[in-house]
């Protein structure tokens, strides 16, 4: 038989009584030295901590990720130092415009976050389950996030303000398209590929730069939804995918993703017919194909939801040795964003917390105090440089190459033909099959046919841009001419 365990305070102190408050008399009013009433009604005022503004609703897992091929002529990175090696990870899977109480079947693209717990650090992979994005300057991204939300005066989703918005966008394009189409709702979250989206940089031991674009590919297949039966079981299990993540790896059918990378060559970059910063584009595979890293597995459910998935906090400014940024636009500004917003919803602690704080690696620095600083504190160590007793100090080895920058200081924009906002998603239309066209055009007019008569005009007109085809198709379901 199982020891009791005595109930206590966050204090520590034994609590004689669970169930009745302290009163005056039996009928009396409560008394305010009741410090344990106190307490627990003060916790439960502050057990919701703010949401995510984006990604609120998510599922999550442990795993590890196993490298299978030697790619150290790229990146010095360690945890890609031999072929075998096996770091543990975490990754965090949520769609991005639902509040957390949202069903996880709507179309809607999906975040797919990793962590990986380096011996170096932990780095961290922020991306989705397409390789684009609607933008590529963050300028205009709250405005963006703006029309995925509910309405200011009736306080319901509405369908025109993203319309409006993506028919003066047309960089949207090509990832409207995609979430359109037949991968627009994932079976689950075993069954859609992940991507870093953003290009990144490799550096090796020789201090030479390689851009990359990072890539998994689900090992289960890609499987998804048609609309009818997504709203269905939206109606009847708004946490399908979550449920679901959790029951595969219960049963041991761990999921799997085959990790690999493109590669380009630094001085490739400023001839390439695509600017390979701008998050609205791919590489074809044509010109920089998959070069395999490893296998990504999913094998360990959390034991405590909120500690380890809703505190789970990402950066993409979480880099380790060996890999590092680009001038991607929306990457730079998530660098700061992910990381602020960790510290409005956590605190300026949130990489202490135990699903944060590295496994192999030591933080050390000057940072003190906060909100919720629960180790040490730095204990008596300085907490200032330069110091005379023995502080932490930079170590210039981990300097990267000097990346060469020129040009005037100006407000651009990213393009570099006329027409290039619409070749991508034009080559994406006629790669699908007669149905799969057939069914991207319905589930554009589905929404679109609730946008004004002019801004369905304005989207066809992209559309037409991009393949004449296409735009016919949509026009004439909206019964424009």
């Amino acid at each position: 038989m199982k020891e009791e365990k005595k109930l206590t305070t966050n204090a520590g102190i034994p609590v004689a009584d669970n169930q009745t408050s302290l009163t005056a008399g039996e009928r009396g009013p409560t008394l305010l030295q009741d410090h344990y009433l106190l307490e627990k009604l003060a916790h439960f005022n502050r057990e919701r901590i703010p949401e995510r503004v984006v990604h609120a609703k998510a599922a999550g897992a442990h795993g590890t990720l196993t490298i299978t091929n030697d790619i150290t002529k790229y990146s010095k990175a360690k945890l890609f130092s031999k072929v075998g090696k096996k770091t543990e990870m975490f990754g965090r899977f949520s769609t991005v415009a639902g509040e957390k109480g949202s069903a996880d079947t709507v179309r809607d693209v999906r975040g797919f976050s990793r962590k990986f717990y380096t011996e170096e650090g932990n780095w961290y992979l922020v991306g989705n389950n397409t390789p684009t994005f609607f933008i590529r300057d963050a300028m205009k991204f709250p405005d963006f996030i703006h029309t995925q939300k509910r309405d200011p005066q009736t306080n319901v989703k509405a369908d025109t303000p993203q319309w409006d918005f993506w028919s003066q966008v047309p960089e949207s394009l090509h990832q409207v398209t995609i979430l359109f189409s037949d991968r627009g709702i994932p079976k689950g979250i075993p069954f859609m590929n992940g991507y870093g989206s953003h290009t990144y940089s490799f550096i090796n031991a020789k201090n030479e730069r390689f851009w990359v674009k990072f890539h998994f590919k689900t090992q289960q297949g890609i499987q998804c939804f048609m609309q009818e039966e997504a709203d269905k079981i939206a109606g009847q299990d708004a946490d399908y995918h979550t449920h679901q993540l959790f029951d595969v790896i219960e049963r041991k059918e761990y999921p799997k993703w085959t990790f690999s990378v493109q590669i380009m060559p630094e001085k490739e970059a400023e001839s390439y017919r695509w600017n390979p910063f701008d998050l609205t584009k791919v590489w074809p595979h044509k010109d920089y194909p998959l070069i395999e890293v490893g296998v990504l597995e999913l094998n360990k459910n959390p034991q405590n939801y909120f500690a380890e998935v809703e505190q789970a906090a990402f950066s993409p400014g979480n880099v380790v040795p060996g890999i590092s940024f680009s001038p991607c636009k929306m990457l730079q500004a998530r660098i700061f964003s992910y990381a602020d917003a960790q510290r409005y919803r956590l605190g300026v602690n949130f990489e202490r917390l135990p699903i944060n704080c590295p496994h192999a690696a030591k933080a050390n620095n000057y940072q003190r105090d906060g909100h919720m600083r629960f180790d040490d504190n730095g204990g008596p160590s300085p907490n200032y440089e330069p110091n005379s007793f023995g502080g932490p100090k930079a170590d210039p080895a981990f300097k990267e190459p000097p990346l060469k920058i020129s040009g005037n200081a100006d407000w651009y924009e990213q393009k570099r033909g006329v027409d290039d906002d619409y070749i991508q998603p034009g080559n994406l239309y006629r790669l699908m099959l007669p149905d799969e066209q057939k069914r991207l055009i319905q589930n554009i007019v589905r929404s679109l046919k609730n946008a004004p008569k002019e801004i369905q005009k304005k989207m066809v007109e992209h559309f037409s841009r991009a393949d004449k085809n296409y735009g016919n198709g949509i026009a004439k379901s909206l019964g424009l001419s």
